[in-house]
């Protein structure tokens, strides 16, 4: 009998304790985000019933030990499910919810360079986002500017804000 060796790669199929360990370390990672997320997130994950169900008891649990051997539990759980499906849809949740709040973070810049009286953002508001109206945009930011000399509660600020976002997420949503 003779045995070919040449054709084998002792890397393929041999993995160190420490590869192992990361490999369940970043599995268990995956199930913490996953605990995290609410149900309409988790509805977009490829998840199969018994590990949705883990998850859920999961998030029942206090953090304590009982929840930390849960999480543990959800990672080796997640070894005979499709784990690169699972990240990739965690991943494109985790995105979106980036470009929100880079969008929400923008806003909040254009809010307040407006309220500290620059025009530059005025025209660039005004010339960008052909819906909006100029006289009420006026009015919210002197508003603003008004409430916060008087060092008093925000609410014209919000509503500023609001407006920003609103006349932001009519012209993005049109392209």
């Amino acid at each position: 009998m003779v045995y070919k060796y040449d054709d084998i790669n002792p890397d393929d199929y041999i993995k160190s304790k420490s590869q192992v360990k990361r490999e369940m370390t970043a599995l268990q990672e995956l199930g913490e985000k996953l605990v995290e997320m609410n149900d309409k997130q988790l509805a977009t994950v490829p998840l199969d019933e018994h590990l949705l169900s883990s998850i859920h008891e999961a998030r029942k649990m206090p953090l304590r030990e009982a929840r930390r051997r849960q999480l543990q539990y959800i990672g080796k759980l997640m070894r005979s499910a499709d784990f690169e499906e699972i990240q990739a849809a965690v991943d494109k949740l985790q995105n979106v919810s980036d470009q929100y709040i880079h969008r929400q973070h923008q806003i909040e810049r254009y809010r307040d360079l407006l309220i500290d009286g620059d025009k530059q953002v005025f025209q660039t508001l005004v010339t960008r986002y052909k819906d909006v109206d100029v006289q009420h945009l006026r009015h919210l930011i002197k508003a603003a500017q008004q409430e916060q000399e008087n060092h008093q509660a925000p609410n014209n600020a919000r509503k500023l804000f609001r407006y920003i976002r609103e006349q932001i997420t009519l012209q993005d949503g049109e392209e």
